[in-house]
């Protein structure tokens, strides 16, 4: 169980530095092919936190254990507000100005009730998997239409983006990137599964709980800075963003590839606990657009409790 440990443990610190590296690579061959700062950090919102839940996901999928790789997607939604986002704004109140964002959780809510509608015959099939894509396209084409109109979050945007253009450096970074990725993933596989086994937990709870939270711990602490930096729509517009990436990309690009199975247990308790931490945000965008440090407290306890009882269910 230690060597076990010890192997999530590195991947984990691979993951981090890999996803890193992958998204400072992407944003300056981005704005070297021309596109707009503006667009590269919308893009790099949108996806950037999710970079380690996807490379963890195509190993998991890659070695044939689609379950792990469920479990790890909704699992990092969930983990995404009740400890990324809760957590940073327990640090520091979070401030947001992305007028968007209220419109983005509520098609993330739509989103992931209608996950759980296409789950109910007990899998999602290629048909669902294409209807989920096709609806991240659209988020994004929305995203990209109302944020123009507001021009001091396209300076934060392009500030986020902002990075050396060298194409040999920006190649380097990408190399670097693709081979911490690759043995980052492989080891965080590798160690949660056989620290599931250790604990007595299936591939799914092992993706939802170890996995998921183990892949959140740096996200976490980069939000907390990024939150006492003031930038409160970079943190939630990540945690929103990372969410619709996590379940209308990657969840369903693998029902693209191929079916993928869904348990009843979780149709009825895990993906409606993503949906309550969803919803949990909305009246906290309402209004004056502002996370408390009492509201971010609140999301990391209810985060705690919704562990402890998935604990307890094993």
């Amino acid at each position: 169980m230690i060597g076990a440990l010890l192997y999530f443990a590195a991947g984990i610190v691979l993951l981090a530095l890999g996803g890193d590296s992958l998204v400072k690579s992407a944003s300056g061959l981005a704005r070297r092919s021309g596109l707009s700062p503006f667009a590269t950090g919308l893009v790099l919102v949108a996806f950037a936190t999710s970079v380690p839940e996807l490379a963890v996901n195509l190993r998991a999928i890659w070695i044939g254990d689609p379950a792990l790789a469920l479990g790890n997607a909704v699992g990092s939604n969930i983990a995404n507000f009740g400890l990324t986002l809760g957590a940073a704004a327990l640090c520091a109140p979070l401030l947001i100005r992305w007028k968007a964002l209220p419109s983005l959780l509520v098609c993330l809510v739509v989103a992931t009730l209608a996950t759980i509608l296409l789950g109910q015959d007990g899998a999602l099939t290629r048909v669902d998997g294409i209807v989920l894509l096709a609806a991240f396209v659209v988020v994004m084409g929305f995203s990209y239409a109302f944020g123009r109109r507001q021009p001091e979050l396209r300076a934060d945007l392009a500030a986020f983006a902002n990075t050396r253009t060298d194409l040999t450096l920006n190649l380097m970074r990408f190399a670097i990137a693709a081979a911490l990725l690759f043995f980052g993933a492989k080891w965080v596989v590798h160690g949660g599964a056989a620290l599931g086994l250790a604990l007595g937990m299936e591939s799914l709870v092992s993706g939802l709980l170890l996995v998921a939270i183990g892949t959140a711990l740096p996200e976490m602490s980069a939000a907390i800075a990024a939150a006492r930096r003031g930038q409160g729509d970079i943190v939630a517009g990540h945690v929103i963003g990372s969410s619709l990436f996590n379940l209308l990309v990657v969840v369903g690009g693998m029902a693209v590839v191929r079916d993928v199975p869904v348990p009843a247990s979780f149709v009825r308790f895990e993906l409606p606990a993503a949906l309550v931490f969803a919803a949990m945000l909305l009246p906290m965008l309402r209004g004056d657009l502002r996370i408390s440090r009492a509201e971010g407290g609140l999301m990391l306890l209810v985060f705690l409790a919704w562990v402890a009882l998935e604990l307890l269910m094993l």
